[in-house]
């Protein structure tokens, strides 16, 4: 893979771990300063499916008692911390990624497998990730991290599970980007 020079010699190389480690620790205080949360990704999406149920089949919803609570609220679902936060996400990558010479839209994958395979298991990954944060009750940020940040037992067994699965995993799908 051929390397982009942009803004000096060593415009393509991510930030140092350990600076972004700390970094993550301070926007997690900031959070429960702000906010009084902690962060999470996985209550957003619930958050817009909730909205586009009620939209969508409003009788539905009403009869729901999951759904039911989006119905009486007095503000929409989609105006929560969670979906501001996870579209500074968005925001935020975007502006890094201009900043660091990288944003441009490409699929990268392994000279192994096609493009098709990656979108495949991408979107699978993404599902089962998805999943899998429904059943631990919050995806990495909201149980890992900001469980964490608030010395929960569960908090730390949740990150051990969930980057020790992902060592694992990665150890069969490997092919899939090396």
């Amino acid at each position: 893979m051929k390397s982009l020079k942009h803004r000096g010699e060593h415009a393509n190389e991510y930030m140092n771990p350990y600076i972004a480690g700390v970094l993550l620790g301070l926007v997690i205080i900031a959070s429960f300063f702000f906010s009084g949360e902690g962060l999470g990704g996985s209550g957003a999406f619930k958050d817009i499916v909730k909205t586009t149920v009620v939209k969508v089949a409003p009788e539905y919803a009403a009869g729901t008692s999951y759904f039911k609570s989006a119905t009486e609220l007095d503000h929409s679902p989609l105006k929560t911390w969670l979906v501001f936060e996870v579209l500074g996400l968005m925001i935020g990558g975007i502006i890094s990624g201009a900043f660091a010479g990288r944003l441009k839209l490409q699929i990268e994958h392994s000279p192994k497998i096609t493009s098709r395979t990656r979108i495949i298991f991408a979107i699978l990954g993404g599902a089962l990730f998805g999943i899998g944060s429904q059943l631990g009750r919050g995806c990495t940020s909201g149980a890992g991290l900001s469980g964490m940040a608030v010395m929960s037992v569960s908090g730390f067994l949740a990150a051990g599970a969930i980057f020790g699965s992902g060592y694992l995993f990665a150890w069969f799908f490997r092919k899939l980007w090396i």
